[in-house]
């Protein structure tokens, strides 16, 4: 039997969420078309008969806009997530290696882990030769344990990807009880939830200022309450939050319930208020209240 932690670590928008999702087989960190959805780590559990490997899903790493506290706090969460690590895998796409993935390189050289390039997005080529140069750039330039291009959102070549990984585990007894899928509680996941569908109905309209704290999760009888507080920055956010008549907020929490009752298996009673914290994303007090701790 072999156990170990495994690292998903790239720059922003490289697919680590959808990833994680596809090789846990289990919805765990939402995804959206903008860059650092992801916030936290977010670790995704998966046993098979010969190993266990537990994921860990990170921000993306980038070196531009790091003046703010919550830039900060999220190339920590990533960097701080190779501590510990038996592999761990960088994500880049067809484009190949780009300025951002030198610091991130960095960073992987210095955990001194088995390190996996996993180009993805290959869906999006027409012609696959044009990984060539991509993989022969990357094997000169990196000493790395192994190239596999894949396509997380397509499934393609995970097993080959899981194979390797594999591989460069250590043999040892289960990390987790064999049904364990993550370490997060269940009030973490209402809150990213509920962010994703805000993000999917808010477009680039209100970008890193927004947030989502759950007051209360109660379950009862079949029923799982939940009282969540949505915080932006300043009052015109929150009325782009709201929308006209409260039709986007009404529309963000209708998509949010469904997902939750899926997700718990239960029915779910949803209650969300809008509320303004000015500065929040760059208060490191504020950030930890709010639960960023890296």
């Amino acid at each position: 039997m072999k156990a170990g932690y495994v690292a998903l670590i790239g720059r922003p928008n490289m697919g680590k969420s959808t990833l994680l999702n596809r090789l846990v087989g289990q919805k765990l960190s939402i995804v959206s078309r903008r860059p650092q959805t992801t916030r936290h780590q977010i670790l995704g559990i998966k046993t098979t008969a010969q190993a266990q490997i537990a994921y860990v899903d990170t921000p993306g790493i980038h070196q531009h806009r790091v003046s703010r506290a919550l830039n900060r706090y999220l190339n920590k969460a990533a960097s701080s997530a190779l501590l510990g690590v038996d592999v761990a895998v960088w994500l880049i796409d067809g484009r190949g290696v780009r300025d951002d993935d030198q610091l991130i390189w960095d960073k992987l050289a210095q955990a001194a882990v088995p390190t996996v390039l996993a180009i993805n997005k290959v869906d999006l080529l027409a012609d696959k030769k044009a990984l060539l140069p991509v993989i022969d750039q990357a094997s000169r330039s990196y000493p790395l344990t192994a190239i596999v291009p894949v396509s997380a959102l397509e499934g393609t070549n995970l097993d080959r990807l899981e194979q390797v990984i594999i591989e460069h585990l250590p043999e040892s007894p289960l990390i987790f009880p064999e049904d364990q899928l993550t370490d997060k509680p269940m009030r973490f996941f209402a809150a990213e939830i509920v962010r994703e569908k805000l993000f999917y109905y808010l477009g680039d309209e209100v970008p890193h200022q927004l947030t989502v704290e759950i007051e209360a999760f109660k379950e009862e009888k079949g029923l799982a309450r939940i009282y969540a507080v949505i915080w932006v920055e300043r009052p015109g956010q929150k009325k782009i939050v709201i929308g006209k008549h409260g039709e986007l907020l009404k529309r963000a929490g209708q998509r949010a319930r469904l997902e939750l009752e899926e997700f718990l298996g239960l029915r779910v009673y949803l209650n969300l208020w809008v509320k303004v914290k000015p500065g929040w994303s760059d208060d490191e007090r504020a950030l930890k209240q709010l639960g960023y701790v890296a």
